[in-house]
Formats: C-alpha cells, structure tokens, sequence
C-alpha cells in the first residue's frame, strides 16, 4: 500500500488569517480579474471603434467566472508563460471572442493591475478591521482612563500612570498605521494600460495614431475597477516603490502589534490584564492551572514574520532592470499576500484579545500599593523640603530608606502620618494621565473613527458580466 502525499496547506489559509483575505489571493480571484481586465479592455476598445462585436464581448463576460484551470496548467506545461496559458484557456471557451482576446496588450496589463487591485482591497479590509480594533480599544481607554496602575520604566516600578494612558500609548502607534494606509489607498493609481516598455505604441498603432483615444481607453479601464489614479509615467510594470511603501507600512502595523502584545504578555504576569479563557481552554498540557497568553504570543509570532518580508520589495524595487526584468515576479507572489494574510491574522486576533480583555483592578491596585513606599519619594521630597528640610540631606536619607525597604517615612523624616498619607493616595500621583488620555481621544481617535462610521462590509465593485 502506498503511503498517501497531502499537499502543503499554507497556515495561514488553513489557520490564522480570515476567509475574505484568503479569497483577495486565490487563483479563482487573481485569474478572474484577469478575465475582468480583458472584458474591460475589449469593452472599451470596442466603445472607441475597434471592430468588436457585442456577440464577441457577451461571450467573454459569459465566461469570466467558469474558469479551467486544468486547462490552464496544460497550456502552461507547453508554453512556460502562465498569462498567455489563460488567454489560450479563457479563448478555449470564447472561440467567437477568440481572436480579440487582450488586444494590444502585454501580460503586465493583467498581472500588474490586478496586483493593484488585490493591494486596494487588501488596504481597505485591513483599514477595516484596523479600525474596529481602534474602536473597541478606545471605549476601554476612555473607561479606564483615570484608573491609577503601577508605571514601568526599564520594567523596573516607575510612576503610576493608569490604565486608559496605557491603551492610549498603544492606539497612537495604532492611529498612525491607520493613517498611513489611508494615505495610501488614496494615492495608489492603476497602471492602466502601458505596453511592452511603457509608451502605449501598440494601443497608438490600435487607434491610428490619436492619442486621446488611448488615453479615453486607460480612463475607462480604471474608472471599471475604482481607479481614479493612473500612473503618468511607467515601464511595463507598475514602480515596484510600490510594494515597497505597502509592505513596509504592513511592517510598521506589525511593529505596532508586536510591541502591544509584548506590553499585554508583561502584565499578564503580573495577573492584571487577562485574555479570555473558555471554559474548555486547556492552558498547558502539564501544568493543569496556567493561564498562558496564547493569543499575544501569537500576535507577536506573526508580527515578526510579517516585519521580516519588508525586505523582500525593497531588494525587488533595487533590482528592477531599465524598463522591466522578471526576477520579480517569482518573489512577489510568495511575499506580497504572505505579508497581507500576516497582517490580517494579526488585526483578527487583536479584534479577539480585547473584546473579552479581562481587567483585574483589584490585582492591579494591589500590585500599585506594594511599591507605593517607593513611588511617593518624590513627592515626600518636596513636602519634607516645604517644611524647611534639606533638600540633599533628604534625598540620600530616602535613599537608604528605599535600599533597607523601610517604609516606615513619617517617623524616620519627622512628617505628619496624615501629611504622608495624603502624599501616598495613587490620584496624587498620576498627574495629567486622565486628562491625556481623554484629549487624546477627542482630538486624534475620535476624528478617524468618525471618517470610517457607517461603513457598509467592503465589496469590490464589480464589472457587470
């Protein structure tokens, strides 16, 4: 009997990332674009007078989603060019619309518009599901926002700060992610249809010369997909700059994450922010009573994966020779949705860890008040030196005082127990922390969630077939 081969099954497909991310990068959805492109392109042609028959184009737009892909591979076997495989298989099932089947067009047209595409889309469900993660982690800021906690500095005890500044600390580094893929999901543009090296001679040639029918050709083809960007000046391709702005900002949110999950695993040690825990959740399968934080441990694997292919479109935008070589395209179709899956699996986790955060206020005013002694010495300071103490001569007697761990103060530097006591309230010491926090909701979250309110589940428009 002969043992049984599986295929690989990327994990993220088969793990972590959500089902319209995995479907943005299918083969059904690449290659149906395709089939979109070219129905567009003849569409167009056709408009502006090129000998295409409406019987040609109903066959095609018939046709677009019936996709054979064992047909395909065929062609590809014989041909060594996957474009020109599905335009034999896509001609296979038009064979009236056969003969005008990408007319004046080099691969790039399909290849790199629908990378454009799928990179469009990619940034507006990432922005998406970024948001939501922004939105439910503002609520908590805003709850928590004067809920004194122990500060770390160097992770050592430092001031207090609360809770809500600390949600804010990671939603600035969240806001700015979020800004930065608006940016460029408004400037991305469509490479439109360029030709072999950029110049549009073979569209030219098509429309005998006049050029305002190229361009009218490029518009219409754009304005189909959602494009109201066209690319001036390109090769064949589309700048690999590109790429390269995309993934590295996929990278910065990955970085952001990475340093949040970190913060959430710290203070799960600590007992005081939790992640949910099903009743049925196995924490470990020797040690019956652990709690491990599975999920920010998980965010952090992820992000690191996703950090570590920002160098991948940096190397491809290096190495790009004059007007195009292919050494790319091998790179990029590993690299690029790799690092969309990452990032989606990230924001999914994220959406998860705090919709059922838990807050132990209790263990965090707990683990505030065992190092109280130490944090109030500055404010002692100033309210021993007040009563006409030396400021030096206090400062090293507190010293000595924290290294011996006496918290005995009032007595040793001869204050008043309630004097010392008012000086150890926690609200004493938070200083402008709610205030921030509060601000900085108002002023810099609230205006980005208020653009994204209302949104409708993102559906790609679609060219009617």
């Amino acid at each position: 009997m002969s043992a049984r081969h599986e295929e690989y099954v990327s994990p993220f497909s088969a793990r972590y990332c959500s089902p319209e991310m995995s479907r943005l990068f299918s083969a059904h959805f690449k290659i149906s674009t395709f089939r979109k492109l070219w129905v567009s392109l003849a569409k167009a042609e056709q408009k502006l007078g090129l000998p295409i028959t409406h019987q040609q184009v109903a066959e095609l737009e018939d046709n677009v989603e019936r996709i054979d892909f064992a047909a395909a591979r065929s062609y590809e076997k014989k041909f060594k060019h996957d474009v020109m495989a599905h335009i034999h298989a896509f001609g296979d099932q038009c064979p009236q619309a056969k003969p005008i089947i990408h007319l004046g067009a080099t691969s790039t047209f399909v290849t790199d518009n629908t990378d454009l595409i799928q990179l469009k889309f990619g940034l507006e469900l990432l922005v998406s599901k970024l948001t939501e993660v922004i939105r439910i982690m503002a609520k908590l800021a805003a709850h928590e926002s004067a809920t004194p906690c122990l500060g770390f500095t160097h992770f050592q005890p430092a001031q207090p700060t609360t809770v809500g500044k600390r949600f804010a600390l990671w939603l600035q580094d969240l806001r700015l992610d979020a800004e930065e893929f608006e940016r460029l999901i408004a400037t991305l543009p469509f490479l439109g249809v360029k030709g072999a090296t950029g110049t549009q001679s073979s569209f030219l040639a098509l429309f005998d010369g006049d050029a305002n029918k190229v361009a009218l050709l490029e518009k219409a083809i754009a304005a189909d997909f959602g494009f109201t960007k066209i690319l001036h000046i390109a090769g064949q391709t589309y700048p690999r700059k590109w790429d390269l702005f995309i993934v590295n900002a996929l990278a910065s949110l990955a970085a952001s994450c990475h340093k949040m999950a970190t913060d959430l695993r710290l203070l799960a040690h600590d007992g005081e922010l939790l992640e949910g825990f099903e009743e049925e959740q196995i924490g470990s399968s020797a040690m019956p009573y652990k709690r491990n934080p599975i999920f920010a441990e998980r965010i952090c694997g992820l992000a690191r994966f996703v950090m570590s292919l920002s160098q991948n479109p940096a190397y491809t935008a290096a190495t790009q020779w004059l007007e195009r070589s292919l050494d790319d395209s091998s790179n990029r179709r590993l690299s690029i949705p790799e690092a969309f899956l990452g990032a989606d699996a990230i924001l999914n986790l994220l959406v998860h860890v705090f919709k059922h955060l838990n807050i132990d206020r209790a263990r965090i005013q707990e683990n505030l008040e065992a190092q109280m002694h130490h944090l109030a010495m500055e404010n002692l300071l100033m309210l021993a030196v007040k009563k006409g103490a030396d400021r030096q001569a206090t400062h090293e007697r507190l010293r000595k005082l924290a290294k011996q761990k006496n918290p005995h103060f009032a007595k040793e530097l001869g204050l008043d127990p309630q004097e010392v006591a008012s000086v150890l309230d926690p609200i004493k010491l938070i200083g402008l922390a709610p205030e921030q926090t509060r601000r900085f909701l108002k002023e810099e979250i609230e205006p980005l969630l208020a653009r994204h309110a209302g949104k409708q589940a993102i559906v790609w428009p679609q060219i009617e077939v």
